[in-house]
């Protein structure tokens, strides 16, 4: 059962951040270019991994006693 919270509300958006830091953002800066476009990396790569990590993700039931 996927989790669409986590897919669409985390996943996604770190992904499109880091695209914008490293595409966009990272030929701006001169003399950290290269920072930035690890970061930027960085954080896309974290967000296709949270991405396809909410698709595996399973509801537990609640244990009542």
């Amino acid at each position: 059962m996927a989790s669409k919270q986590i897919s669409l509300g985390i996943g996604i958006p770190m992904i499109v951040v880091g695209a914008i830091l490293a595409i966009v953002l990272a030929p701006t800066q001169t003399s950290i270019r290269e920072t930035v476009e690890f970061v930027g990396s960085l954080i896309g790569i974290l967000g296709v991994l949270i991405f396809i990590a909410g698709f595996f993700v399973q509801k537990t039931q609640q244990i009542t006693t």
